[in-house]
């Protein structure tokens, strides 16, 4: 059973930090590329970072300079560090496979950037 559990979500203050950790099961880890999506309430889910099975790495505009997508191959878990963090920021965060594995979408974590 495919699976992706998210965690590290939180409540913090513009210019603060969180870093999101997913746990991935079920799939041939380290061939995937993997991402992480974001989604805010009425809008389409959107990709913000990608790490490529190979090494390389691609971000959305927005976030660009300030979020980080890593991954650790020998835990099966894909991470994102994000740094000056912004009110626009503010939605429910998800790692899935790129492209993702619709019928699979994990809870997410909930992040907050709020003053």
């Amino acid at each position: 059973q495919v699976q992706f559990v998210e965690s590290g979500g939180g409540l913090v203050q513009p210019g603060g930090s969180l870093r999101l950790s997913c746990a991935v099961s079920g799939i041939i880890f380290r061939l995937n590329d993997m991402a992480w999506y974001r989604q805010t309430p009425g809008e389409q889910r959107e990709r913000v970072a990608v790490t490529i099975s190979g090494g390389s790495r691609n971000y959305a505009d927005s976030v660009k300079g300030r979020f980080s997508i890593s991954r650790d191959n020998t835990k099966n878990t894909v991470y994102l560090q994000m740094n000056n963090l912004k009110s626009e920021d503010t939605a429910v965060y998800y790692c899935n496979a790129n492209p993702p594995f619709q019928q699979f979408w994990g809870q997410g974590t909930q992040v907050t950037v709020s003053s």
